[in-house]
């Protein structure tokens, strides 16, 4: 384990460690993620999750008077094939004590440290770490290769937004959150557990089943031995991978979010699917289906929800993929996808050492985008 100050500047200091400490957990498990006027939640299995990631996680932190007062993540994986196929970095965990939550707080106290023509150039030196992967001790990571770094943003997030477009990145994709859910979810027979002898198959299946999304990787695809597929005698049909996660919810947006908030929890049934002070589901990630057999889907989700004990579940989708489409018309996802009325997210990319013939690449292929990483 590791832990490096990259700027110091004026009583703040910026530093990087390969682990969470536990002043960043203490942060990240009292964060509430989101905007105003948008879902407002907060993450109830961090530190598994980030154990997860092993070495391939880093974590920038901001501290004053060795005191940390805000952190982000940086999680490592090589991703996507043939011209998408590039070492990447994707940004999570973005957090921030309490006192800094505001812009009014945090200009407040950047002042009472630092000069006001200062700010400037500590806000740059802050953000160019953001582009320059190097810097963050990762393996075989050096300053002159092509680099990826992307984030996930709420389109309502426009902080956020405003943080990532000072850094240098671009808006390319836009993905939506899709819900499965059954009040009383059956097994199907034809679904079974991956039987470990047939991971390098399944491995395959996936790998050409993505091959034209950037960001695609099947380094958590069987994560926890959680891996279902519905099979014909010795071919399988379909498979997802499901992670058991959980959200406390503070607010959702809109008409259906006042229902699912205030009505839902208190109705026989669709408390079942949803309670906001533990709203627990399955992450559906790594979904496979071979074409065609789309409809089948259902089945396989229900089925896992079964053996998993779960009603519900989630996945995020490019919005302009196929396979979202075929889930929007043609699959019987359930009530709580009815009344979900999410808003976009975002994929905000970095080009680190790109021409702009290769970004074009990333700008027409659909993002994958990654269930574990929401987990």
């Amino acid at each position: 384990m590791f832990e490096k100050t990259i700027l110091d500047f004026h009583g703040l200091e910026v530093k990087v460690t390969d682990h969470a400490t536990e002043g960043i957990l203490d942060i990240l498990n009292h964060a509430v993620q989101g905007s105003e006027g948008g879902l407002r939640f907060s993450l109830q299995n961090i530190a598994p999750r980030i154990a997860a990631y092993k070495d391939q996680i880093r974590f920038v932190s901001l501290y004053k008077k060795n005191r940390i007062t805000g952190t982000v993540g940086a999680c490592f994986r090589t991703s996507g094939q043939g011209a998408l196929r590039c070492p990447s970095t994707y940004i999570r965990y973005l957090a921030f004590q309490s006192t800094y939550q505001s812009d009014i707080n945090w200009r407040r106290r950047e002042k009472a440290v630092i000069k006001p023509e200062s700010d400037d150039t500590f806000k740059k030196k802050t953000l160019e770490i953001f582009s320059k992967p190097h810097m963050l001790g990762l393996p075989e990571v050096f300053e002159n290769n092509k680099h990826i770094m992307y984030a996930f943003i709420e389109s309502m997030n426009e902080r956020s937004k405003n943080l990532v477009t000072r850094a240098g990145y671009e808006y390319i994709r836009s993905f939506l959150t899709v819900a499965f859910s059954r009040f009383s979810p059956k097994p199907d027979p034809r679904v079974v557990k991956l039987a470990a002898s047939e991971k390098a198959k399944m491995n395959d299946l996936l790998k050409e089943y993505y091959r034209n999304y950037s960001f695609f990787t099947p380094e958590y695809a069987f994560h926890d031995d959680r891996y279902y597929v519905l099979k014909e005698g010795d071919e399988i049909i379909a498979g997802v991978c499901t992670i058991p996660s959980s959200y406390k919810v503070y607010d959702i947006p809109g008409i259906w979010g006042w229902v699912m908030m205030k009505v839902l929890p208190g109705t026989p049934y669709f408390r079942r699917l949803f309670r906001p002070g533990e709203f627990k589901y399955l992450v559906f990630d790594a979904i496979y289906c071979r074409k065609g057999r789309e409809t089948d889907l259902a089945d396989l989700f229900e089925s896992a929800c079964a053996a998993e004990s779960f009603h519900t579940g989630l996945t995020w989708l490019d919005d302009r993929s196929e396979l979202f489409d075929k889930l929007r018309t043609e699959v019987k996802m359930g009530a709580l996808n009815r009344m979900l009325n999410a808003k976009p997210g975002l994929v905000y990319t970095k080009f680190i050492n790109f021409s702009e013939e290769e970004k074009d690449h990333f700008y027409d292929a659909p993002a994958y985008i990654s269930g574990f990483d929401f987990s």
